[in-house]
């Protein structure tokens, strides 16, 4: 068992702790193993009832996957990468699938591999720490690990604003658009662990005992506009949407769009598009993974994890430049069918 995954029985409740606290427990594929390993054993196990995922310090719940390995094996034959992708969509799949309950506690930062953990538990409580995001197309990536499941079925068009954007979520926001189950005071985390732990078959009760008012979510108030601005799967209407309104938002958004990458914003737009009619999560999983390994090794991933991880210039030279440069025909090949030899799969 990796040393960055903390694997314990309390009870009758499976504890899963990320411990990778220095990389804000970012996901590596040793960590995938351990959690899969552990759910596996659990599965069949009828003193385990319940399993809680969190974290074991830091500021954070997960702030993603291993970007640099990534990038690294990106830049090379791209195995690495895919072995990766391979193990983290099973983890996520299993969770989707997992018939005991399951909950996460996204108390802090709660980004990329942190939502594909969160997401599919059947409870999902938000503190005020909370800070949920996808943040993907800044760095030439996309929302995977399920994103274009969970944010194709959000209401009206926030899914798409979040995808292209990045926009980070308080914790109300992400009890608002039900991507938080239960919102509770991260005073009281460590008091409903313990109430978990001793009364396993009031999980539901409990949290929403200790669950409060988190006050407003200041993103409800950008429903119109969202629903509005973003109301095409086409990026060059969204972008020309942007710039013939005159709000301040859209004004912000249309500048905070222009330092996202074209291409991947392109690829995020149709996950979500495709998304909306996968019929089971293990499609969605193997759509992704088809396009994540070709994402991972194009020249805008690597590029924006120069530009925002290695160098930090926080300037990355996106190619092309544009939407208009995008052509379907890469967004075509970008989202093939692997050959069944190569495709993803939950086993």
């Amino acid at each position: 068992m990796s040393q960055d995954l903390i694997v314990t029985t309390e009870g009758a409740i499976g504890r899963i702790r990320l411990n990778r606290p220095k990389a804000i427990h970012a996901l590596n594929t040793a960590m995938c193993e351990g959690l899969l390993a552990a759910l596996e054993a659990w599965r069949a196990d009828t003193a385990v009832q319940a399993i809680v995922i969190d974290h074991a310090e830091g500021r954070g719940f997960c702030a993603g996957g291993d970007i640099r390995m990534l990038a690294d094996s990106g830049a090379k034959d791209g195995a690495e990468a895919r072995a990766f992708f391979h193990t983290e969509y099973r983890m996520n799949h299993r969770l989707f699938t997992y018939a005991k309950d399951t909950i996460a506690f996204m108390d802090g930062i709660t980004m990329g591999g942190g939502v594909g953990l969160s997401q599919p538990c059947r409870f999902r409580v938000a503190t005020e720490n909370t800070k949920f995001a996808m943040p993907e197309t800044g760095i030439g990536l996309f929302p995977d690990v399920g994103g274009g499941w969970y944010l194709s079925r959000l209401p009206g068009r926030f899914g798409q604003y979040l995808a292209l954007t990045g926009h980070r979520l308080d914790g109300a926001e992400t009890l608002a658009l039900g991507l938080a189950t239960h919102f509770v005071p991260a005073e009281k985390v460590d008091e409903a662990k313990r109430c978990i732990t001793a009364e396993p078959t009031r999980i539901e009760a409990i949290l929403t005992d200790l669950s409060v008012d988190p006050g407003r979510a200041a993103i409800l108030e950008h429903r119109a506009e969202i629903d509005r601005l973003f109301a095409s799967d086409r990026l060059e209407d969204v972008f020309d949407a942007l710039a013939a309104d005159g709000s301040d938002f859209a004004r912000d958004t249309l500048a905070t769009l222009r330092t996202k990458s074209p291409q991947t914003m392109k690829v995020s737009l149709k996950l979500l598009l495709d998304g909306n009619s996968m019929s089971t999560f293990e499609d969605e999983m193997r759509q992704e993974y088809a396009v994540g390994a070709r994402v991972v090794q194009r020249h805008d991933f690597l590029e924006g994890v120069r530009a925002v991880i290695v160098d930090k210039d926080n300037a990355p030279r996106w190619d092309p430049a544009t939407p208009e440069g995008v052509s379907d025909h890469v967004i075509d090949q970008i989202f093939a069918p692997l050959p069944d030899a190569e495709a993803w799969s939950p086993a």
